[in-house]
């Protein structure tokens, strides 16, 4: 048993009995070897108050060897400075009364590590006294006393910057313990401690190619906890050091998520690697990037356009078909194969007569969805030369008026992305005099575009002449066309066709709401300010009436979606916005600062609209949904927020006023989405029989978002349980196949998870999408249940194959054994940790679900991209060996 460091008096014998009979018993606990080194250190301590010099260098070096040798147990304080301790007052006192010598020097530096386990809280002696003695290597003291000194510098720091005082000093300490600390695998806390000192530049000249990665894998994660502007600061040196070690795939993600067009540029210019910037455009695809590549980034011509083709996404709809193929899901399906009407008891199949539009309008987005991108199906695209003579104009016509756009739109679903085919097929529909027929082949000319693009730009092309017609459901066809087409493009040119209808007096409202979101769409997240002026005058000239329709909600969405995800960026127009009706003022508030923060992560705003949902309103306010909206798409950014998000939702369901609850289950939708966690699809699945239909209508709707792509078993079961219950509601049952049709979107080969590469980046385009369609759900019956169905459609904006596909150098796939598993958090760990867990071993191309990863097993071949997840490049490995 060690001696109690805090007893003064170990060495001494006091004069009363009792304590003399406990000192004698710690003085025999001691060994032997314990003992003599205890003697030793207190003559030592008296040497060094000796008056000669030489008897006191001595003394001060052999103290210092004792100290640096005793590496005792990691867990207990080594034995000198045990025993050291009764005499640190001493020796303080003396440090004090000595001359200025290099003796003095050597005695502060020993005071300075004796303060590790002496000195008070607050004080930083150890750092005082650092400061004070030799300029020696601080790493020879060992780990722990430069973790303290770092811990100390970084108070110290604060203070003097609250003091204004010189801080030379100090970063001449920094130095030392970042270079200590980068040698011995601690990069995490060189990182966190020039965080402190607010001087990260510093780490760029310690890094080296051993510790590069690890440090820059820490940056990258710490970016998403640290307040604004220091977030994008800890974000430039990461990408100046991958630049730095020509990690260029890793500076591309981070130019990305900077959203940095110059970085990209550098990454292109700087880069010699053909093959790289072929990975870099898949790169640019996924994350839906409209990029011009010039004769500075790829000097050739033919490689420049074969680059170009891939950045405009048009491989997407072959690889997507290979997959199908793969995984032998190109059989269409029809909803009744959906739907699994025989698995349920005999009411629900008696029911399905009722109602037949409806029905077949249900079933036309189930079809749309669950055979998206496959190219053929059993109601729309079947070959006219039967004898039925053509069947998909038989379906087209078994849906009434406005059910026709939704019908014939959901053509281009089934030819999503193959834009030659697509084209050839709708061709047909724009030459029927019916309006609704045009209107929806029209908006499906934008969905078969929908982020690809193509140099002759078909989708102007075809939909600019009918952005003026008199027809106001022929308009709406064109400009969702139009937005969908070109989202996120910053197309000049159809802002130049669309805004001006935003200001037309004549123009029908729901013709102008649609032109906001497509505008808002084309321009996301660019800050552009004529189009928010444009929308802005639109907004100021709705009348009292107008403000009350339910589509009104479009516009200052479309407002908030120009600010994407830009933050400070909305202030000026959040200003303009305290000016409106008072009836759209708090909606318009809302909107921006739940847009304008979207995957932002920040703690701060979340805060804020959980406030506005805690007030108890008068009846006609509906800030309140778009608030509870902005919750989830803040704090979907990283894992932690989200899961607290999900746990304050659920207060609100508890506690919230009706219009509050009706949100809730779609911001769970949000947060969850193609991710089915469990606590979620239990708190939805109670929801989906609420009293209160429209809660009910969006918890349904929120169960086929959440199981968006996954063909998940039980949230599929318990639809189809619904399905039974509500046979008589057909509303409620229009929701219930929309989600069928969402679980099985695309056969489950798709996800509508805005968040790709490892969840680091978030693609503008795909939430916008989301966040529109979420939006219209907040007023279920007037718009999905009313004549604008097709806001549905918006959906296809999220759409991503959730594929790895492997591909050789010349684009061709490739399949090699990969392993898919859950995917690890190894940040800031020792040593090389598995990033996988639970895997099982597959050949490409394979699915990736919510949380998985991927990685090779073999060692044949190297991929070009850190991430592997769409299309990844692999090259042969020179090195490697047949095993014989």
């Amino acid at each position: 048993m060690a001696p109690d460091p805090n007893a003064s008096g170990s060495g001494t014998v006091p004069s009363k009995e009792p304590k003399r009979k406990k000192d004698d018993k710690k003085e025999e606990d001691l060994s032997d070897e314990d003992l003599a080194l205890k003697q030793q250190l207190e003559l030592y301590v008296e040497r060094v108050q000796d008056p000669d010099p030489g008897l006191q260098k001595v003394a001060l070096e052999s103290m210092r060897q004792e100290i640096r040798t005793s590496t005792s147990s990691m867990t207990s304080v080594p034995k000198p400075l045990k025993f050291l301790r009764p005499h640190y007052g001493t020796l303080k006192a003396y440090y004090e009364m000595m001359q200025d010598s290099d003796l003095k020097n050597y005695l502060a530096d020993i005071l300075s590590v004796l303060a590790l386990t002496m000195s008070a809280e607050g004080e930083r002696d150890s750092l005082k006294y650092r400061l004070l003695g030799s300029e020696g290597d601080i790493g020879s003291w060992g780990h722990e006393y430069v973790r303290n000194l770092a811990g100390e510098i970084a108070q110290e720091y604060a203070n003097r910057q609250s003091e204004e005082a010189a801080i030379d000093d100090l970063m001449e300490l920094v130095q030392q313990i970042v270079a200590f600390h980068m040698k011995h695998n601690a990069e995490p806390e060189a990182v966190d401690l020039l965080m402190e000192v607010e001087d990260l530049d510093i780490l760029i000249e310690h890094v080296d190619s051993t510790n590069f990665k690890r440090t820059c894998l820490y940056l990258t994660s710490s970016a998403r906890y640290l307040p604004g502007p220091d977030d994008m600061l800890v974000l430039d040196i990461a990408y100046l050091i991958y630049t730095k070690f020509e990690e260029y795939p890793n500076a591309l993600q981070i130019a990305l998520y900077l959203d940095n067009l110059q970085y990209v540029k550098q990454v292109f210019t700087t880069c010699d690697d053909l093959l790289l910037k072929k990975q870099f455009c898949y790169m640019l695809a996924r994350h839906g990037v409209a990029f011009e590549l010039d004769d500075d980034m790829v000097a050739d011509d033919d490689d420049r356009e074969a680059l170009q083709d891939i950045i405009n996404n048009i491989k997407l709809s072959e690889g997507y078909l290979t997959l199908a193929r793969d995984i032998e899901v190109m059989e269409p399906k029809s909803p009744e194969d959906i739907y699994k009407a025989h698995l349920l008891d005999g009411r629900a199949s008696a029911g399905a007569s009722v109602d037949s539009a409806r029905q077949n309008l249900a079933a036309t987005f189930v079809n749309a969805f669950v055979n998206a991108g496959f190219g053929q199906d059993k109601l729309m695209t079947i070959p006219s030369d039967n004898s039925s003579g053509g069947s998909s104009a038989n379906w087209l016509f078994k849906n009434k008026e406005h059910g026709k756009t939704s019908a014939a739109a959901s053509l281009s679903m089934i030819l999503l992305w193959d834009v030659d085919a697509g084209l050839a097929q709708i061709d047909k529909y724009f030459h029927l005099s019916d309006s609704h027929v045009l209107s929806g082949a029209l908006l499906g000319v934008g969905i078969v575009n929908c982020g690809i693009k193509n140099d002759c730009d078909p989708a102007l092309a075809l939909l600019g002449d009918y952005v003026d017609k008199e027809d106001s459901s022929i308009r709406i066809g064109a400009i969702m066309g139009l937005g969908i087409a070109y989202a996120g493009t910053q197309n000049e040119q159809i802002r130049r066709k669309l805004a001006p209808i935003l200001n037309d007096a004549k123009a029908p409202f729901d013709v102008i709401a649609f032109t906001a979101i497509s505008l808002g769409l084309v321009y996301v997240g660019s800050c552009n300010e004529e189009v928010a002026q444009a929308i802005i005058f639109a907004l100021m000239d709705r009348s009292e009436s107008e403000l009350g329709e339910p589509l009104t909600r479009l516009l200052p969405l479309g407002l908030g979606l120009l600010y994407l995800g830009k933050q400070e960026s909305v202030e000026a127009t959040a200003e303009v916005s305290k000016t409106f009706n008072e009836k759209i003022r708090r909606y318009c508030d809302m909107t921006l600062l739940s847009c304008a923060y979207a995957g932002t992560g920040n703690v701060l705003k979340v805060q804020n609209l959980l406030g506005h949902c805690s007030q108890h309103l008068d009846k006609g306010e509906t800030h309140q949904g778009p608030a509870v909206l902005g919750i989830a798409m803040v704090a979907m950014a990283e894992e932690l927020g989200l899961e607290m998000a999900i746990r304050s939702l659920e207060h609100l369901l508890q506690y919230g006023e009706q219009n509050i609850r009706r949100a809730v289950p779609l911001a769970l939708g949000l947060l969850c989405i193609s991710n089915p966690k469990v606590n979620v699809m239990d708190t939805l699945s109670r929801l989906s029989h609420d009293t209160d239909s429209e809660v009910a209508m969006a918890a349904v709707i929120s169960l086929g978002l959440i199981g968006a792509g996954t063909n998940n078993a039980r949230i599929a079961g318990m639809l189809r349980n619904l399905s039974s219950y509500y046979y008589k509601d057909a509303s409620l049952l229009f929701c219930v196949r929309i989600a069928q049709g969402l679980v099985h979107l695309g056969k489950g080969l798709l996800t509508l998870n805005p968040y790709h590469s490892e969840r680091f980046l978030l693609c503008p385009t795909a939430l916008a999408g989301i966040i529109t369609m979420l939006h219209a759900c907040l007023d279920m019956k007037a718009i999905i249940l009313g004549k604008y169905h097709y806001v549905l459609y918006f959906l296809v904006l999220a759409m991503q194959p959730r594929m790895l596909m492997t591909v050789d150098e010349n684009l061709k796939p490739l399949s090699i054994p990969v392993r898919v598993g859950q995917a690890v958090d190894v940040v800031g760990q020792a040593g090389r940790p598995k990033t996988i867990t639970g895997f099982q071993t597959h050949s490409t191309p394979v699915l990736l679900a919510a949380g998985d990863r991927a990685e090779l097993a073999t060692e044949k071949y190297i991929p070009l991209s850190p991430i592997l997840e769409g299309f990844v490049i692999l090259k042969e490995n020179p090195d490697y060996r047949e095993e014989q």
